[in-house]
């Protein structure tokens, strides 16, 4: 594989076995990779400081601690000027229930992922996004029923894969 922005393919392997289990010890990660520790401690102190790996965190079971609801909104906004997007943005990211934001070509312009206490929760939050004037024409709320899966990682083998 050529390297991509200088990463070889030990180095994707290495961002693939710590975004699987970033609590795996280096001894182990250098097995999995087949590196010697020393080596492969070298490359993923480089890969943080390159900035391929932007943390580590824990993976919370929502499940477990009660009852949430996971929304996902399809956003318009009434005009499409670069201070339109800016205002937006800058508002949404201060709403601590809208857990991933998306600019998005198509019929919308923003896809947005909550996650609150329930219906009524949500609504409140969509009533005070709308009275704070930041530009929004329309949005389209979908409840999520069920997530029969949620993969925790990207498929860096086969994105990056000379075959790929």
């Amino acid at each position: 594989m050529p390297p991509l922005h200088g990463l070889d393919r030990i180095d994707i392997k290495i961002l693939a076995e710590l975004q699987k289990n970033g609590r795996i010890t280096n001894v182990e990660l250098a097995e999995a990779v087949h590196l010697s520790p020393s080596p492969c401690l070298m490359r993923v102190k480089r890969l943080q400081q390159a900035g391929f790996i932007t943390g580590y965190h824990a993976q919370i079971n929502l499940s477990k601690l009660g009852g949430t609801l996971m929304v996902f909104t399809e956003v318009t906004l009434k005009d499409h000027r670069h201070t339109d997007f800016s205002t937006f943005e800058a508002a949404i990211q201060r709403v601590d229930e809208i857990v991933e934001c998306h600019l998005v070509s198509g019929g919308y312009d923003y896809l947005l992922k909550f996650v609150t206490r329930g219906v009524v929760h949500y609504q409140e939050i969509i009533e005070r996004l709308l009275e704070m004037n930041i530009g929004i024409e329309k949005y389209f709320s979908y409840v999520v029923i069920k997530s029969p899966f949620i993969k925790q990682y990207y498929p860096l083998s086969s994105l990056f894969s000379a075959e790929g």
